[in-house]
């Protein structure tokens, strides 16, 4: 994205112009000059080449990001609520657009959507008109195969110039593909891989061509120790897979290391730019984990689920938290198992360890 020509950044014809004599063709060329240097070549001021700078780094952010978690983590409210900020005027830091949002599991709530857009903005959303100018703005479409999934997304380019879209949001990406593609059947894996590679690429195209944001969510699946992926998510609830270890393969009755991490593997996990790990802290916080980025280190928030959506908590409350970065590919992610079992006495612990699937 850094290699993106600065006419594509929004910069007008003339400042373009200017820069080029300085051989400033690129957001990189651009970035990579210091704040003087850019005064003089810009002929602007302090504060000038300040909004420049912003702007050129907007346009060059990394636009598509993956959002991944066990179920109840609050993957589909953080979409509903990243379709709210997205209406809202640019003065509240809103987008002032339209958002297409592609439900592929048929979660979309509109009454939790409209819940959440009364109490985090409640002076904006006090009428009837705001509310349903909101709800206008957001473009439902159930997609439940793959082929309807690709199809809807090539026909995204003219809806997102008519209808002026600022966000994309496909909740989830993981679902119809871990239904449609059994990885027990020769072939399926390359199929499933070039589907994949092929959805990422017209993905990453509008995201780029428009300047817009595309979120994805994902599912989880535990990897044991001998390479083999469980589909945590359609074999069995996946608050019921314990994190440190799972059950073993063809009937034995011996535990095998395993984790729980992102669902379809390395070229889904390569294809996107950002991934956001929402998982399990305690009974009632959860933690965001930004396991992937390439303008941010890895770092953790805290937040829990409230009638606003997700709501960020001190991480002073929370002092015996412990994280460490890892490939984002094997990033192990908490899940509700371990929640309980820290948190009951022994005796129950040892119930819910008998009860895993096996």
């Amino acid at each position: 994205m850094a290699t993106k020509k600065l006419r594509r950044a929004g910069l007008s014809q003339k400042l373009c112009d200017r820069l080029s004599r300085h051989q400033i063709i690129t957001c990189r060329d651009f970035l990579c000059l210091s704040l003087l240097e850019l005064m003089k070549v810009t002929g602007q001021s302090y504060w000038n080449v300040q909004k420049l700078l912003c702007k050129v780094s907007l346009a060059c952010a990394p636009k598509m990001q993956t959002v991944t978690g066990p179920s109840g983590c609050g993957k589909t409210q953080f979409c509903l609520m990243m379709s709210v900020l997205a209406t809202l005027p640019i003065s509240m830091g809103g987008l002032d657009g339209a958002v297409i949002y592609i439900d592929t599991e048929s979660a979309f709530g509109a009454e939790r959507l409209v819940e959440i857009a009364e109490h985090r903005f409640p002076n904006y959303f006090g009428t009837e008109e705001k509310l349903f100018s909101m709800t206008r703005s957001i473009h439902l479409y159930r997609e439940l195969t793959c082929d309807s999934v690709l199809k809807r997304i090539e026909t995204l380019e003219e809806e997102i110039i008519s209808k002026k879209v600022k966000l994309v949001i496909i909740d989830s990406v993981a679902s119809v593909v871990r239904k449609e593609f059994d990885m027990k059947l020769q072939g399926n894996l390359m199929e499933r891989s070039n589907f994949l590679a092929r959805e990422a690429s017209l993905l990453k195209y509008l995201a780029e061509e428009f300047s817009i944001p595309v979120i994805l969510t994902n599912q989880i699946t535990t990897r044991l120790s001998n390479g083999l992926d469980i589909q945590a998510d359609l074999v069995s609830p996946a608050d019921d897979l314990p994190l440190s270890e799972v059950s073993g393969t063809s009937g034995s009755k011996e535990r095998e290391p395993g984790y729980v991490t992102a669902a379809l593997g390395n070229t889904w996990s390569h294809s996107v730019n950002t991934r956001l790990i929402l998982q399990y802290h305690d009974l009632h916080t959860r933690q965001v984990l930004v396991a992937k980025s390439p303008i941010a280190p890895f770092s953790a928030f805290f937040y829990t689920i409230e009638n606003s959506g997700l709501v960020l908590q001190d991480g002073k409350d929370h002092p015996d938290a412990s994280w460490e970065g890892s490939s984002p590919v094997l990033q192990a992610i908490r899940v509700r198992t371990n929640i309980l079992k820290d948190g009951f006495p022994s005796s129950t612990a040892q119930t819910l360890e008998l009860a895993q699937p096996i």
